[in-house]
C-alpha cells in the first residue's frame, strides 16, 4: 500500500471556502479513481494562515498513476487551487508498512 501526502497552505480567512472547493474537485477524484483505498484531510490553523494535508492511500504506484496521470510525484491541480494556494510542498509517497 502507498501513501500519498500533499501539503498546502491557504490564507486562514479562505480556510472554510478552500475545504469546500476540495471537496468538490479534489476529494471526489480522490475517491473515484480505481484503488485508491480512503483518503484523510487534515487542517491546522495558525495566526494568520491555515495548513491542509491530504492523505490518500493506494493498492499501488500504478493506481497512484490513475489519478496523476504519468508522473505520480507532481501534485495533480484543478483550476482554482492558485485562487487559494499561498504555497504548496512537493508530494511525497511513502510505503505503508502497518494498517491495523
Amino acid at each position: 500500500m502507498i501513501a500519498r501526502i500533499w501539503n498546502g497552505k491557504v490564507h486562514k480567512k479562505d480556510r472554510d471556502e478552500f475545504f469546500e472547493y476540495i471537496k468538490q474537485t479534489g476529494l471526489p477524484g480522490l475517491k473515484d479513481t480505481e484503488g485508491n483505498l480512503g483518503v484523510q484531510i487534515l487542517i491546522k490553523d495558525f495566526e494568520t494562515t491555515s495548513d491542509f494535508m491530504i492523505m490518500s492511500f493506494w493498492e499501488s504506484e500504478s493506481s497512484v498513476s490513475r489519478f496523476t496521470g504519468p508522473d505520480f510525484s507532481k501534485a495533480r491541480l484543478y483550476p482554482d487551487d492558485y485562487k487559494y494556494l499561498i504555497s504548496m510542498e512537493p508530494v511525497f509517497h511513502y510505503e505503508v508498512m502497518v494498517k491495523e
